[in-house]
């Protein structure tokens, strides 16, 4: 067989089957109980500093430049 022929038929069985699983598990790791707050945190990372102006960098204390 010929490098062509090896490798279509390697993105026809194998491959097919690995990115399915691969989806799969992406869908189950957004849908899986518990992730609502990481989700819910992402979505409001925008309004996190809504209250009150920014700070400068140097005002902030470490666990904050760090985010």
């Amino acid at each position: 067989m010929d490098t062509y022929g090896v490798m279509r038929h390697f993105a026809d069985s194998w491959m097919l089957l690995f990115l399915t699983l691969f989806f799969l598990g992406v869908v189950f790791w957004v849908f899986r109980p518990g992730a609502s707050k990481e989700q819910r945190d992402s979505a409001n990372i925008i309004f996190r500093h809504e209250d009150s102006p920014e700070q400068d960098a140097t005002e902030l204390d470490p666990k904050e430049v760090r985010e």
